[in-house]
């Protein structure tokens, strides 16, 4: 554990997915909240002895409503599910049949395995594509982005009952109202998952999925800044009509259905007791998230991701849809001659942590030829746009000595991966790394203890 802390103090965190919490978010999740059993929900538990638990997850509920400025009348949170996986699993369990149909954007044009993946000879990847049956759409091939005619079309023939937007790596906007005219033709539930975006949905620094959506779900952590788990909001009271390209409110009494029926497939159908450690730390990010202070720094993290974006592109790197509109770029290494792969273990060995990803036209994630990059982590710990400046020239400085290694040793893992242990340029680059990372604060972490290690 103290090897893993000081891994983190000394090197950079680009991976998109993840962030730094504050003290007080360990705190609750290493705290005797651990210690009790509340299964159900909060005034018909299971157990006895949950009167404070209770208060804890209701005080949740609406901190998370506030995060987003919904309305507890028109808009129900859970905040149980383990992960945002989980979450949509709960979704689809809740409102559909073995079998039935759901469409997502595909894994290799930035989507997430968790709305249906078959790979090329048809091995159904994800449960979402073992119990129920998914299609997909995706990116235009040539720009990168959505192609909402075809996904209109794929989606007339194939009548999925929910619709999802959102993904895993997508660097652009969500067109919700297209989304929402596209599902209410084909009869589809209109489900976003905001996993990586949903700090800045909350800091109204994007586009927001509560206007057009029925259920979104989303991590905790990531962007949000919280606890590693799942949230799900989802729509009550009277259904919404629609009225051009948005919704609102009928006169009928027709309501939604979807809070029990979610609650229902959350517990019992698919998770034990909840983690009520992780549910007072998510409480704790959710008031975090309110301030003007979280919202300058998702500003901040908008503005590294652009000033990334631009320095790489200035280097000749090509950017998948040539920038960015959120907090991560996806950067296509094949003119380097380069997959993802290499590039992260030579990343991995410098203490610069990031991700392989596919890039659209390539036949699944096996040897994907791309990184994902993200800013909140680093952002979180202090870096601004001169920072990310330097952080591209060491990307850049990688992408030579992977290049370089592979000339010298090939392409094949494990005699390239031998090279690594050996590189003069590797270890160079290293102490740049860990001398740029030195200067900024770790959240949460006591650096004193770093200094003995």
């Amino acid at each position: 554990m103290e090897k893993e802390k000081c891994r983190q103090v000394k090197g950079i965190e680009l991976v998109a997915s993840e962030n730094y919490v504050c003290r007080a978010v360990l705190d609750a999740l290493g705290s005797h909240l651990t210690n009790k059993y509340s299964e159900g929900m909060p005034g018909a538990r299971y157990y006895g002895g949950n009167q404070y638990i209770d208060q804890i997850e209701r005080l949740c509920w609406e901190r998370a409503l506030a995060a987003f400025n919904l309305d507890p009348e028109s808009w129900g949170v859970n905040v149980q599910p383990y992960s945002c996986t989980s979450a949509n699993f709960a979704v689809y369990t809740g409102l559909l049949l073995p079998s039935d149909r759901i469409m997502g954007l595909d894994s290799p044009s930035g989507g997430h395995v968790s709305h249906g993946f078959y790979t090329p000879s048809g091995k159904k990847i994800s449960g979402a594509s073992i119990f129920f049956e998914s299609l997909s759409y995706k990116v235009n091939p040539h720009t990168g982005y959505i192609d909402y005619e075809k996904l209109e079309e794929r989606a007339m023939d194939f009548h999925p009952k929910i619709l999802i937007c959102g993904g895993s790596s997508y660097p652009r906007e969500w067109d919700y109202a297209r989304f929402r005219q596209i599902a209410d033709k084909c009869g589809a539930v209109l489900m976003c998952d905001m996993a990586h975006i949903s700090g800045l949905v909350a800091a109204k620094e994007c586009s927001s999925p509560f206007e057009y959506c029925d259920i979104v779900t989303s991590t905790t952590h990531k962007s949000l800044r919280g606890p590693r788990g799942g949230i799900i909001f989802f729509r009550k009271g009277k259904k919404m009509r629609k009225h051009g390209f948005s919704v609102c409110q009928t006169d009928e009494s027709e309501q939604y259905d979807f809070e029990d029926r979610i609650n229902f497939a959350v517990f019992p159908s698919l998770q034990g007791g909840p983690h009520n450690n992780h549910i007072a730390a998510l409480a704790i990010a959710l008031k975090q998230v309110a301030t003007s202070e979280y919202k300058a720094y998702i500003q901040q993290v908008k503005k590294n991701a652009q000033a990334l974006a631009s320095a790489l592109m200035r280097r000749k790197c090509r950017l998948v849809t040539g920038g960015t509109d959120n907090h991560l770029i996806l950067w296509d290494l094949r003119t380097f001659g380069l997959t993802g792969k290499s590039f992260e273990k030579v990343c991995e060995a410098c203490h610069i942590s990031l991700n392989k990803t596919p890039i659209f036209g390539e036949n699944g994630a096996i040897c994907p030829g791309g990184v994902r990059i993200g800013t909140p982590a680093m952002t979180t710990r202090g870096c601004l746009e001169g920072d990310f400046e330097t952080i591209a020239e060491f990307l850049l400085r990688a992408a030579h000595i992977a290049s370089t290694l592979q000339k010298e040793h090939g392409k094949y893992q494990k005699e390239f991966l031998k090279g690594l242990q050996h590189s003069r340029d590797i270890a160079e680059l290293r102490n740049h790394v860990e001398t740029f990372s030195s200067q900024f604060a770790m959240p949460g972490s006591d650096l004193g203890l770093f200094n003995e290690l």
